[in-house]
């Protein structure tokens, strides 16, 4: 359960942060370059303000400029002038770490708190701030399963639930691209043509899309709380916050209720568990910083991982710590939501690769299979075509598309 310490956390954040600016150098007079896709207008303006009360001047785009890992990684190495990313998952910052990006090389850096945050790093390059998986959620009240609980093997099952359930309407997104890492999940294999999945995992998923109701919604939760599906998807950084909002909010008949103790709604239990990610803070190597200005990068890095301003964090945008301090200061138990199984780090049989690194071997080209099939068609009134499965060219439909 959430301890009830806003009053103290609110106290903790403000004395962490009179102690930075009053005990360290001043290191407002470099403006410290930050790029991420964890940058919704509210993290962008919270962290601003918080780094100068602190002693930092920061420079980071909010999403209506930067949208997404993939945009937010391309301009950090095309600009040149990066200094600080985080957010991103361990898919994305395999690839940083490893090299992947030619104006990209991730710093040698430990932080004080690198003890702290268990698996979640790579060690001497980046370190886990928070943590996020993906959730299948259900009503069980009237406008659900009226009580009826639903267990499942894989993800995959929700084609065979009986219910009606909510499905993106687009292929790319982090969150999209979570949900299809997870419903693939069951159906890995290394030999196959088809992007390292069985034929069968791309049938199912296009009985995901083919039966599933594409609300207009970006998101699976506001139509699970109108009560329009009785199962779907979201991820659970800001589940519990949106929940209390809607329900606050009085304009729903029928909203979801209850967080940490759900009233009308439930997990679907999952025997293979859930995908996570952790989303990491690293700092680039950029030779166009001085030394002075190296060690104001590396402060704030410091600052923001650290137990104080991570729980000052997670209590404004409802997002889970790696900072095993941070979460012991927070929570009297996990949440059911963090407790469900990982298999991102399960080993895939037949290599010897975690699923997350079999995620990021194959993400490109099931991005590309999905786009060339046409997977997720806005309106089912304009579906195309099953393909015919046992026909395709898996070698064309694994690269991108011409450009038209």
């Amino acid at each position: 359960m959430k301890k009830v310490l806003t009053f103290i956390l609110v106290l903790a954040m403000a004395l962490s942060l009179v102690a930075v600016s009053a005990s360290a150098e001043d290191y407002s007079g470099y403006t410290i370059r930050i790029y991420s896709n964890s940058n919704s207008p509210e993290r962008t303006t919270w962290l601003i303000d918080a780094a100068a009360k602190a002693g930092f001047t920061i420079s980071i785009d909010d999403n209506s400029v930067i949208s997404g890992d993939t945009a937010a990684v391309q301009a950090a190495n095309e600009n040149k002038d990066a200094d600080i990313i985080f957010g991103l998952n361990e898919v994305r910052w395999s690839q940083l770490v490893n090299g992947t990006y030619e104006n990209l090389s991730i710093l040698d850096w430990t932080p004080s708190w690198a003890d702290k945050v268990g698996a979640y790093k790579y060690d001497g390059k980046a370190y886990g701030l928070v943590i996020q998986n993906i959730l299948m959620l259900y009503r069980n009240d009237e406008l659900g399963t009226n009580g009826e609980a639903l267990h499942f093997s894989h993800w995959a099952d929700i084609v065979d639930c009986g219910y009606n359930w909510y499905r993106q309407g687009k292929v790319g997104g982090t969150t999209n691209m979570n949900i299809n890492n997870a419903m693939l999940y069951a159906f890995t294999d290394p030999e196959s043509p088809a992007g390292g999945i069985s034929i069968d995992g791309w049938k199912t998923l296009w009985a995901y899309c083919a039966n599933g109701n594409n609300t207009g919604d970006k998101y699976g939760l506001d139509p699970l709380i109108r009560g329009d599906v009785q199962v779907s998807t979201f991820y659970s950084s800001s589940l519990y916050g949106n929940i209390e909002a809607a329900e606050e909010a009085g304009t729903e008949a029928n909203p979801l209720r209850g967080t940490l103790e759900p009233e009308n709604w439930d997990l679907v239990d999952i025997d293979d568990g859930t995908y996570y990610i952790a989303e990491y803070l690293g700092i680039v190597d950029n030779p166009a910083r001085t030394e002075e200005q190296t060690e104001a990068v590396k402060a704030f890095a410091e600052w923001f991982g650290s137990a104080e301003t991570q729980i000052a964090w997670s209590d404004e945008f409802d997002s889970y710590p790696c900072n095993e301090d941070a979460v012991a200061e927070l929570f009297d138990e996990v949440p059911a939501i963090y407790a469900i199984p990982n298999f991102s780090l399960n080993t895939v049989e037949g290599t010897e690769m975690t699923y997350a690194e079999y995620v990021g071997a194959h993400s490109s080209e099931w991005t590309n299979i999905m786009t060339n099939l046409g997977f997720y068609w806005a309106d089912n009134a304009d579906a195309p075509a099953e393909p015919d499965w046992d026909n395709l060219d898996w070698a064309t439909l694994t690269q991108a598309a011409p450009e038209a």
